[in-house]
């Protein structure tokens, strides 16, 4: 489920146009590292295309008119998690970049303090020594795999950071964690915790499909979320539902992710 975009990046660009010149900004947080700009030439071949560099307001106090320049954020008394605001005055018909705007990206630091679930799928827990907002991500152990179950936005205080959602339990044994993906790609979790859920086991029916599939939980329609695969593991459904359709699917075998369990059916 999870997948890059369920991550939150809070460095964006922008480009304004004010009369001839036009304004490239990043935004971020000061993580301890310096961003580098490359700066072409004028498109009329005149000079370097960035005439002046703003670090939160305050003009840059260094020389800019190189092919590629250091920003230098020591010299602005920032501290790390502090907010950064850069904005790339420049010429128009020439585009300057930021070499590496992920630096402004914060890193994932947290430290658990405590983590719990109840049997009704409600997870709390609470961390300190967070270096910015960047998404929790609620992972729940099923189907042999970490399934992402939730996104909450850290807080990203250094101090205390109390966090409570509730996600869908399987039945039986659940095994959950939080974790974190930052800028560098790895993912951070935590301890994983365990609880049992009230939630009734839930079963397939037809073990052979003519169109429709079903959950249910003693007899009853039940809504569980599942994933449908083809013979090859292709991914053709996922969803929360107590039932799926499958008049549009060829004669074979298929594979059903459902509650905390694996299985196969015959499509006919």
């Amino acid at each position: 489920m999870f997948s890059l975009k369920g991550l939150f990046l809070p460095v964006f660009l922008l480009l304004s146009f004010f009369g001839t010149s036009q304004i490239l900004s990043v935004s971020g947080y000061y993580e301890g590292m310096n961003l580098f700009v490359s700066n072409p030439i004028k498109n009329d071949g005149y000079g370097y295309c960035i005439h002046k560099v703003l670090v939160n307001g305050n003009v840059l106090p260094a020389s800019i008119q190189t092919d590629y320049f250091e920003i230098d954020l020591t010299l602005f008394s920032l501290k790390k998690g502090d907010e950064v605001f850069i904005e790339l005055e420049h010429g128009e018909g020439c585009s300057p970049t930021f070499v590496n705007p992920e630096v402004l990206l914060p890193f994932s630091t947290f430290e658990v303090v405590s983590i719990s679930a109840n049997s009704a799928g409600k997870i709390t827990w609470s961390t300190k020594n967070e270096s910015g907002k960047l998404t929790y991500l609620v992972e729940q152990y099923k189907w042999d795999r970490w399934v992402v179950a939730a996104e909450v936005l850290g807080k990203g205080s250094k101090t205390s950071n109390q966090y409570a959602i509730d996600i869908i339990p399987t039945s039986g044994y659940n095994k959950i964690r939080v974790a974190q993906i930052d800028n560098t790609g790895q993912k951070r979790h935590s301890k994983s915790v365990g609880f049992t859920s009230t939630t009734k086991s839930i079963k397939k029916s037809p073990s052979k499909v003519k169109s429709n599939l079903y959950f249910k939980a003693e007899g009853v329609l039940t809504k569980t979320k599942y994933e449908l695969y083809d013979a090859f593991g292709n991914l053709l459904k996922k969803g929360f539902d107590h039932t799926v359709e499958c008049t549009e699917l060829l004669n074979g075998i298929y594979n059903i992710n459902y509650d905390n369990k694996s299985e196969k059916f015959i499509k006919y």
